[in-house]
């Protein structure tokens, strides 16, 4: 047990910083020698799903590899990597996962790939509430947010195949919808930490918690601040608390003063965030409910849950029997054991990688076909 407790707490600086509170720029290092390249592509006139409009759109990007192309000039070996919540594109180059990832010889060896880490909507480099618009940044949804992306994709870097999408927690969720909105598009999609259904319960409950939170700091003036709220940040430990496992976070906090300490660098990570964009966030999965569109799906799929994730519980049974509907799909329940921490068991590629490397595997007649 103090082995395990050792590792966890080795691994407890990455996890925070890859999915809660703070810069993943802390941490990121890129794995030598593949071609990292960052940018920015402008869409202009964008449409939302609720009307509203903007006149530009900055969608910021970051990629490893080079594309490789056929006789007809198309990019053969695009791979999508969607982020969670509160990540961005460079999520993916934190130790657990870009060492297990993009090496030589690893699933997503990025001498073979061209790997495309976007920055969702609404944050990061890409156009954000927080940018100026405040709460006048029209109320995107996921499917706005998937839209930027396949333009993104599409119109910005010219790719109209993608081998694989992967996705973690909400970057799972937006990979459902592309393997729905895009059908003949993609090989392969990986959902991972996320159900294929409209968000409910215990997430929606904890989600409202922290919005009204901030809706109800009276420092947020409606979201026309120009001081950052002081208050709501009180309650955003319950992000990290919920997402992690009651092993590490007992590991983190194991007397009563270690504890009140590691809610209070929660407490401090929090204020890093804009309240608008952190409610954006949140708010934005409106629109998310893939469940009725399954039958549209044509790519290999394998959608990876924990056993040890309180928020995609699996003794609902809900996601197994979602997933077993679709005909190219297969669900994978990781138990709970001494490597797994709850849904952040997201960031570490090294529990889930052989799942990615079978689905590979089995997808590559596909690949092969559209070839």
């Amino acid at each position: 047990m103090a082995t395990t407790l050792k590792v966890l707490r080795t691994l407890a600086a990455t996890l925070f910083v890859a999915v809660f509170g703070m810069s993943t720029a802390a941490v990121a290092a890129p794995p030598p020698g593949p071609i990292q390249q960052e940018g920015d592509v402008t869409v202009r006139d964008f449409h939302f799903q609720n009307g509203e409009t903007l006149p530009e759109v900055r969608l910021h990007y970051t990629t490893l590899g080079t594309p490789q192309r056929d006789a007809s000039g198309h990019v053969t070996n695009a791979v999508l990597l969607l982020h969670g919540t509160t990540g961005t594109g460079k999520s993916f180059l934190v130790p657990t996962m870009a060492g297990e990832l993009f090496g030589p010889n690893q699933p997503l060896d990025a001498s073979r790939y061209y790997i495309i880490m976007p920055d969702g909507l609404g944050r990061g480099g890409s156009s954000k509430p927080s940018d100026g618009l405040r709460a006048r940044f029209p109320k995107y949804g996921y499917g706005d947010v998937v839209n930027a992306q396949y333009r993104l994709v599409r119109d910005g870097l010219g790719v109209d195949h993608l081998r694989l999408v992967l996705g973690v927690s909400m970057g799972g969720m937006h990979a459902w919808m592309w393997a729905e909105r895009y059908p003949d598009m993609i090989d392969a999609v990986m959902p991972i930490a996320c159900q294929p259904t409209q968000i409910s319960g215990r997430n929606l409950i904890f989600r409202r918690i922290l919005t009204e939170a901030i809706r109800n700091d009276p420092d947020w003036k409606s979201g026309d601040y120009t001081t950052q709220p002081r208050h709501w940040v009180f309650a955003a430990p319950l992000w990290p608390v919920i997402l992690d496992s009651a092993v590490r976070l007992q590991a983190q906090g194991p007397t009563r003063q270690a504890a009140i300490d590691t809610y209070d660098r929660m407490v401090e990570a929090a204020r890093k965030y804009d309240a608008n964009d952190f409610l954006y966030w949140l708010d934005s999965s409106w629109d998310y409910d893939p469940q009725p569109a399954l039958n549209r799906i044509k790519a290999h799929v394998v959608a990876v849950n924990f056993a040890d994730d309180v928020i995609n519980a699996a003794d609902l049974g809900m996601v197994k029997t979602l997933v077993e509907s679709v005909p190219t799909a297969r669900f994978v329940l990781i138990p709970e054991d001494d490597r797994t921490v709850g849904h952040l068991t997201l960031a570490l590629a090294g529990v889930w990688k052989s799942y990615l490397e079978r689905l590979l595997r089995e997808s590559s007649s596909e690949a092969a076909r559209r070839e």
